[in-house]
């Protein structure tokens, strides 16, 4: 726990913690804005007969009170996961940026506590990411829903799973940042780099996926799963789109991934050279 604290503190004296916030607010207000057009575009029955008979399925499904609830109350979810991932990011890189990476390791030569330390810091980071925008995305996405005449859906099952798994996956993106971190030790290479990957990821592989599919069928959706961004989506849904693979498989492949991060971060921090 000591050595949490320490790496948590290393993050709260710097002024990294609120330049995320401050660059996710705003975000995180444009992102509510968008969902609440769409709320009040997919509540409204007359829009929806207007759709073409191809994709009725899929509208019917998304257009739900438990659907357009859940994805009020995991409002903010695409931003906040790259920020917390960054912020795995700066767990990691902020030692060799300040020089303190010899010292840390020499304070405790047991390099796997060190890594372990600081993946639990990331995911406690990552934690209350999750909590503050989830009471947030409960206010505000409650008064939408009253606005547009929908109920608040907090009894429906879905809606919880919904934002249970939201939280899952913000505790993860903030593990593969902290892999991230290992894997890349400059500050600023790792931060652009987990940047251009992670928006580049999502935008190229959701072309990609819905070409192919339009051209091969609607199981090429399937391997939305293998593109961690994609598979984080999947699992706030609330409900189980057609032609999509369910909540859980994305959840699973998540933990696959980060798994993976943890141990293969671990045995590079063993191993590689500190000074």
């Amino acid at each position: 726990m000591n050595l949490v604290r320490s790496e948590l503190l290393k993050i709260g004296t710097t002024s990294t913690w609120w330049l995320f916030a401050l660059i996710y607010l705003p975000l995180w207000g444009l992102t509510l804005l968008v969902n609440s057009v769409q709320t009040g575009f997919l509540a409204n029955p007359d829009n929806l007969d207007s759709m073409p008979a191809d994709s009725a399925e899929t509208m019917a499904a998304v257009s739900g009170d438990t659907a357009l609830a859940a994805n009020l109350y995991t409002n903010g979810q695409f931003f906040g996961l790259l920020v917390v991932m960054l912020l795995g990011v700066i767990v990691v890189t902020n030692e060799y940026f300040h020089q303190t990476a010899t010292t840390t390791f020499l304070t405790t030569p047991r390099r796997t506590e060190v890594i372990i330390a600081k993946l639990a810091a990331a995911v406690v980071l990552g934690a209350i990411f999750w909590v503050i925008t989830t009471v947030l995305n409960l206010i505000t996405g409650a008064l939408i829903l009253a606005w547009y005449d929908v109920g608040t859906e907090f009894g429906a099952r879905g809606v919880w799973e919904a934002i249970g798994l939201n939280g899952l996956a913000y505790l993860l993106w903030a593990i593969f940042g902290v892999g991230f971190g290992v894997l890349i030790r400059s500050q600023l290479g790792a931060t652009v780099s987990a940047i251009l990957l992670y928006l580049g990821g999502y935008i190229g592989a959701a072309i990609i996926l819905s070409t192919l599919a339009a051209r091969f069928g609607d199981w090429i959706n399937d391997l939305q799963l293998v593109v961690p961004s994609l598979a984080s989506q999947l699992m706030v849904t609330g409900v189980d789109l057609p032609g999509s693979p369910p909540r859980w498989a994305g959840a699973l492949i998540l933990i696959g991934y980060a798994l993976v991060t943890g141990i293969i971060g671990t045995v590079i921090t063993r191993r590689r050279d500190i000074s």
